[in-house]
């Protein structure tokens, strides 16, 4: 919002429930000011992007967006009782207000607070010659009319997010059509347009002519449509810092696991499709995002645990245990504790589609929904220091190294401060996989450490959840 800072909005502040549809009431909250928002396709990301360019009043003569405009009756459906409530804070003072139709208009409009928004549908994105109307751009006699370039700063993060030094970037209109404007680059010899572009260059480009008001809202769909794992990383910073010294909230939905990789836990929602409706999940990790979003697997039970160490911790329990139980599960990594006691509640409300087992470390309190890992520890120190009591069985012969090299790479690793640096720490001596080493030791562990209870631990709230999921 364009006002002193002393009351300007708080951009990680920002909150919403929506319901309408599938939407039953479910709340939202940006916690930082970038938050990328995954889910399957259908799960609701846009609408929540939608929903969020629809609660400000525009300023002066920028572009004024209603609920009606995304959320429009049509010949095939009505929409009624619909209500987005939104929160938000303005200095110490924190208002709610909604957005509602309870039956045939949009009320709320007018009581909005005024706040810039820059919405960029990237998913909509066409190669410059398939769009409406631009074909006539080609006729013989068209000129280019005026040319807007990018400055000196946003040139350099156009090279930087695209990889490679352009001498020229900006967006041309044609002296025919002063509304559909062309990304127009230069890069060493030659000056190309968005006809003869690749489709990453159009989506950066476009995304960077954007005008990113300081204390706006900026609502990026599909962010990284057609960009290469690096570029979607570089974009990612060039947004952090474009955030931080606007002091913008950015919201952005994505299928990238590069993408979530460059943002912490509180900047990560995962939209669930459950039976009992939809859940936002903050806080999750890269990989139980995508592992959530691939079906290649028809597991009849996800088991879900905090790291991809406590997951090999559980496959090689189950191994020792019944082998057929591994393939019947998929072991999902959903990252902090937080996230896996919000998986606990929603396993204990029986909200997933299928059979779910929610573990948290040894370490941590019991919750409720969630099962606790053997041992009364975090899975390093459990598996490092009752092998080490053992001297180390088989693990030598399993990873083909020297006993002698093996006990004393794994002893020297126990002396770093940190439990969680102990697997690389050791991998890094004996010039082997830090998985392949950690999926070694819990082999092991599991053979030569773990009782019957420890097993029974893991084992028995699996086989429970596969035999109700049979009933």
């Amino acid at each position: 919002m364009n006002q002193p800072s002393s009351v300007r909005e708080d951009p990680q502040s920002v909150s919403g429930v929506l319901t309408a549809d599938s939407w039953t009431g479910q709340r939202i909250d940006f916690q930082f000011p970038i938050v990328a928002i995954v889910g399957e396709n259908g799960s609701g990301k846009s609408t929540v992007l939608q929903a969020a360019a629809a609660v400000y009043r525009a300023p002066g003569n920028s572009i004024e967006r209603y609920a009606s405009d995304f959320f429009p009756d049509t010949p095939f459906e009505k929409v009624e009782g619909a209500t987005v409530r939104f929160s938000y804070r303005e200095g110490p003072r924190s208002s709610t207000r909604t957005v509602r139709k309870p039956s045939d208009r949009w009320r709320g409009n007018p009581e909005r607070p005024e706040r810039r928004i820059e919405y960029v549908d990237l998913s909509r994105i066409q190669p410059v010659g398939a769009r409406v109307g631009y074909v006539k751009l080609l006729k013989a006699g068209v000129m280019e009319g005026e040319h807007t370039p990018f400055d000196a700063a946003r040139l350099d993060r156009f090279s930087q997010i695209m990889g490679k030094r352009y001498a020229k970037a900006g967006i041309s209109l044609t002296n025919i059509d002063s509304r559909r404007a062309i990304p127009v680059v230069e890069h060493g010899q030659a000056r190309y347009s968005g006809f003869h572009q690749g489709a990453g260059e159009i989506a950066a480009a476009e995304l960077l002519a954007a005008d990113y008001p300081s204390y706006g809202l900026v609502l990026i769909d599909e962010v990284e449509t057609s960009l290469h794992p690096r570029a979607q990383r570089r974009l990612i910073h060039d947004l952090a810092r474009i955030a931080r010294e606007k002091e913008l909230q950015i919201i952005l939905t994505t299928h990238s696991p590069y993408v979530l990789s460059e943002l912490p836990p509180e900047g990560r929602i995962y939209l669930m499709e459950g039976a009992g409706g939809k859940t936002a999940v903050t806080g999750v990790s890269p990989e139980f995002a995508m592992t959530r979003m691939d079906e290649e697997q028809h597991p009849e039970c996800d088991v879900y645990v905090e790291d991809i160490r406590a997951a090999a911790v559980v496959s090689e329990l189950l191994v020792s245990v019944e082998r057929d139980l591994l393939a019947r599960v998929k072991i999902i990594p959903y990252g902090t504790a937080s996230v896996g006691m919000a998986l606990g509640m929603m396993a204990s409300q029986q909200r997933f589609p299928r059979p779910s087992v929610v573990f948290l470390d040894g370490d941590q309190a019991k919750a409720t929904g969630c099962h606790l890992l053997p041992g009364d520890d975090a899975p390093e120190r459990v598996v490092f220091e009752t092998l080490q009591q053992k001297d180390w069985p088989e693990i030598s012969q399993r990873i083909g190294r020297s006993p002698a090299e093996t006990i004393d790479a794994l002893n020297r690793s126990m002396s770093l401060s940190d439990h969680h640096d102990w697997p690389k720490d050791a991998a890094d001596r004996l010039i082997v996989g830090t998985e392949i080493l950690w999926q070694a030791l819990c082999a092991a562990w599991a053979n030569h450490v773990a009782n019957t209870s420890a097993k029974d631990q893991v084992a028995i709230p699996i086989r429970d959840a596969l035999d109700a999921g049979n009933t």
